[in-house]
């Protein structure tokens, strides 16, 4: 069983977001499956997604800080610069989370560890809403 969709999330705020209840609200398909796999692929190049800690909303609040820092805006050898002081830095964050995650699905749910959920890294002061393309692939109950 194969199964694809376009999964729109609203504009968020320059940070780390648990998407996790998003995706499982946008697949119902997800319920009819009972071993495979989901891939999310974002089709942005200045956000990101990345699985990590579902818990402590302070993790999230640190990647920002942490990649903030790493990555800093302004910096006088950026060239790309005509889109904001926020775009290339977004760009290189963004590179270095990746582009899509892969999660296993067992008996209709995915199959991630308890303190895990999936993130959208907003890299972008005014990113806007974010586009996911979702692909089921798996064996259907």
């Amino acid at each position: 069983m194969w199964h694809q969709q376009e999964i729109r999330l609203a504009p968020r705020k320059r940070g780390f977001h648990l998407i996790t209840h998003d995706i499982e609200a946008a697949l119902p398909e997800l319920s009819g499956i009972r071993i495979g796999m989901l891939q999310l692929f974002i089709q942005h190049t200045s956000a990101s997604l990345t699985i990590n800690e579902n818990a402590d909303p302070t993790v999230r609040q640190d990647f920002e800080a942490w990649f903030n820092r790493a990555v800093r805006e302004d910096e006088p050898y950026y060239r790309h610069t005509l889109e904001g002081s926020d775009d290339l830095p977004a760009h290189i964050k963004a590179s270095l989370l990746g582009h899509c995650v892969m999660v296993p699905i067992t008996n209709g749910r995915l199959n991630i560890g308890t303190w895990q959920g999936i993130y959208l890294g907003e890299h972008r002061d005014h990113g806007g809403s974010r586009r996911l393309l979702a692909t089921l692939q798996g064996e259907a109950y």
